[in-house]
């Protein structure tokens, strides 16, 4: 099997792995932050557990980028810096900026996750510099510009929503609050809105099968999620907005 082959396989295989993990996060959610319980063996400190599972995401990344064919060349770079926009924030700087008590998450969960972004991170990385063909005019290609724009929107609905979760803790508050303003009007989970609709935009700039395989992935791991979490909200706050949606707005 060529490389191309396997790239094509990896692909296809994180959507299965995708479409799987829809179909069992229907009946268990899965047990980290608010949703934290026993019973899923040994556990990391939360700040630990997410440095090692998405630390494949920036460095093994930037390794397999680094040896492409590509990977000096200028809409290579362009995807590089959105990719790593993302994911240096995501490994480096969001755990470290949550606010309440340190949660401890399951070791199956974070080995699971890591093995995820080592896939993840080499179909992605071996996309863009060396598998892909992006030449300059990629930069100007309607593709690129409505994908860049799509993942722009999504990074700050992102960023702005968690901004508004820390916002609701003070310093030394373990406790959970309703969020109000904005899109949280609408849904209980704009954060996961906004990351969805990054790789949504990635898949596009890429226009690949490794960056649909991530954003369906996305999808299939977030919406759940936000399921679980909107049911919590309205078990927990009796006063809880019956409007709002559970990810997308007016819709679902």
């Amino acid at each position: 099997m060529n490389e191309l082959d396997l790239h094509r396989w990896v692909a296809w295989a994180v959507i299965g792995c995708g479409v799987a993990s829809f179909l069992l996060l229907q009946f268990i959610s899965a047990p980290y932050g608010r949703h934290e319980r026993s019973g899923w063996g040994p556990t990391l400190p939360s700040r630990v557990a997410w440095l090692l599972m998405e630390a494949p995401a920036v460095l093994l990344w930037l390794a397999v980028y680094a040896s492409g064919d590509h990977a000096l060349e200028a809409a290579p770079l362009a995807l590089l810096g959105l990719w790593q926009l993302h994911y240096v924030n995501r490994t480096f700087i969001y755990p470290f900026r949550t606010r309440g008590k340190e949660r401890p998450m399951p070791l199956l969960v974070a080995l699971l996750a890591f093995v995820f972004q080592v896939a993840n991170a080499w179909l992605n990385a071996r996309q863009v510099s060396h598998l892909g063909s992006y030449g300059a005019a990629w930069l100007s290609d309607p593709r690129f510009l409505i994908g860049v724009g799509v993942f722009a929107l999504g990074f700050g609905i992102n960023q702005w929503a968690d901004a508004v979760l820390r916002a609701l803790r003070k310093p030394g508050d373990t406790g959970y609050s309703i969020p109000r303003g904005g899109l949280y009007e609408y849904v209980s989970a704009p954060n996961y809105l906004g990351e969805i609709l990054e790789w949504v935009g990635w898949a596009i700039a890429t226009w690949s099968l490794a960056g649909l395989s991530f954003a369906i992935f996305t999808f299939t791991n977030l919406a759940p999620r936000a399921a679980t979490n909107h049911r919590w909200y309205q078990e927990t706050f009796a006063d809880y907005p019956k409007e709002r949606r559970r990810l997308i707005p007016f819709l679902w």
